[in-house]
C-alpha cells in the first residue's frame, strides 16, 4: 500500500478478514509467510520494538469506537500522543485540532456516555488519525451506525486519511463501504479470491 491509499477488504462474516487485519497490524503472528512494513518483516522485529511501531506508526479503528470510559473525548483523542511521550499540553491541543476538523468541538469535555454512536465512532476516527500514523486498520468502521451515520463517518474518516498521507485498510462486509476504496479486495475460507484496482 501508498501513503494515502484505501484499501478494503470485503466478504462473509467468518471468512478471515478481521483474522489478516490483526495479521498485516501484528497484533496476531502469522503461521507462513511475512508481514513487511516499510521494507521489514515485522515477526523479526522485537517485541519493544513492534509495540513502538504498533503505537506510533500504526492507527486502529474498531466497529463499536472503544473509547475509555474514564477519559473525555478530548483525552481519548489525545491518547497516542500522550502515549509516545508527548507532553500533556501538546497532545490535547493535537487533539483539539482534529475534534475541530470533524466538528466536535463542543464535545471536548464530555465523557463517551455523554455522546451518540456517530459522534464515538467520530472521535474514535479522530483518536485513530491524530498522530498522523502511517497506515489506519479499520475494522468495520461503520458497522455499528445507521446508513447516514455511516456515510458522513466514512467520508470524514478518508478524507482526513488521504489529506495527511495515511494509508488505510478497512475490514468491511458493507459495498458501499468498499466502493470507497482505490483497491477492492475479497476474501473467502481465509484466503483473498479477487482485487479490483482502479486506474490511477
Amino acid at each position: 500500500m501508498r501513503r494515502g491509499e484505501v484499501a478494503a477488504i470485503t466478504g462473509q462474516s467468518g471468512s478471515g478478514k478481521s483474522s489478516l487485519l490483526y495479521c498485516l497490524a501484528g497484533v496476531l503472528p502469522v503461521a507462513r509467510g511475512e508481514v513487511c512494513f516499510e521494507g521489514r518483516a515485522l515477526g523479526a522485529v522485537g517485541d519493544e520494538e513492534l509495540s513502538a511501531i504498533r503505537r506510533e506508526r500504526f492507527g486502529f479503528v474498531f466497529q463499536y469506537g472503544e473509547l475509555l470510559p474514564e477519559l473525555t473525548v478530548e483525552e481519548n483523542t489525545a491518547l497516542p500522543l500522550r502515549l509516545a511521550g508527548q507532553r500533556k499540553s501538546d497532545a490535547l491541543a493535537a487533539a483539539g485540532e482534529i475534534l475541530g476538523r470533524l466538528g466536535l468541538s463542543e464535545l471536548r469535555g464530555r465523557r463517551p456516555s455523554q455522546v451518540s454512536g456517530g459522534q464515538s465512532q467520530r472521535v474514535a476516527v479522530a483518536r485513530a488519525l491524530v498522530h498522523k500514523p502511517t497506515v489506519v486498520f479499520a475494522d468495520e468502521p461503520t458497522g455499528s451506525l445507521d446508513s447516514g451515520n455511516a456515510t458522513a463517518v466514512l467520508e470524514e474518516f478518508l478524507h482526513l486519511a488521504r489529506s495527511q498521507g495515511t494509508a488505510v485498510l478497512l475490514v468491511t462486509h458493507d459495498a458501499q463501504v468498499a466502493a470507497r476504496a482505490d483497491n477492492r479486495y475479497t476474501m473467502r475460507d481465509g484466503v483473498l479470491t479477487a482485487q479490483v484496482r482502479e486506474a490511477s
